[in-house]
């Protein structure tokens, strides 16, 4: 009896307003039309435990939430959702496409809020272990860009009323953890037109199945 190939996690990441939700939506589209079986998350959030943790991480509290504990709950979310949702699927040899992972608890909570990076690393090998994306797209466009987008769409969350600093900041830590894996971390320039946006990832999530053993055509 042959086993089951272990299916790979891609994850979309970026600051707000970088179009993670229309371009996800693109990936899953993608992955459709060569009939790859793929299971769409996000996070935080995923299982019905984790969708309550977000609606505290969201929330516009009255009491100052302190990063470490932001950071917690980030990772509880995350627990959850790897083992409910996300581990077993990609033990079915089923893709999974997450819209932000790991890599935003560096970028929000590390560069954002200054929690050292070796906290956070110990965190994530308690929670993941070894396991990490095989592809990651950040889509990346200046912060003041992104703001206006995500001002335009709803009310602002807890996230979206940091100030023009913070966001900054989250920034730069997408683009250093790009820098530091870049056979895994691949950038996306989201500040350009939609298509043009979308003709990157076609070459990016090319190049992956191309280099899959038994690839899809």
């Amino acid at each position: 009896m042959s086993q089951i190939k272990r299916g790979n996690l891609i994850t979309l990441e970026g600051t707000e307003g970088v179009g993670k939700t229309t371009n996800m939506a693109h990936v899953c589209e993608w992955l459709s039309t060569r009939q790859i079986t793929y299971l769409a998350a996000r996070e935080p959030g995923g299982t019905v435990l984790a969708e309550q943790i977000r609606d505290l991480l969201l929330d516009t509290h009255t009491e100052a939430v302190a990063p470490v504990t932001e950071l917690l709950l980030m990772f509880a979310s995350r627990a959850q959702h790897l083992t409910q949702r996300i581990e077993p699927a990609l033990a079915a040899g089923t893709w999974v496409v997450c819209d932000r992972f790991s890599d935003a608890s560096y970028a929000y909570q590390g560069a954002g809020r200054g929690i050292p990076e070796l906290f956070i690393k110990q965190l994530e090998h308690m929670v993941q272990g070894f396991l990490q994306p095989n592809l990651t797209l950040i889509l990346d466009t200046p912060v003041s860009q992104g703001l206006s987008r995500a001002k335009s769409r709803s009310a602002p969350d807890r996230f979206e009323r940091e100030q023009h600093a913070f966001f900054e900041r989250v920034r730069e830590g997408y683009l250093t953890r790009a820098k530091k894996h870049p056979q895994r971390c691949k950038m996306i320039d989201a500040s350009l037109p939609l298509v043009v946006v979308q003709e990157q990832l076609n070459e990016v999530l090319d190049a992956f199945v191309a280099a899959q053993p038994n690839s899809c055509p």
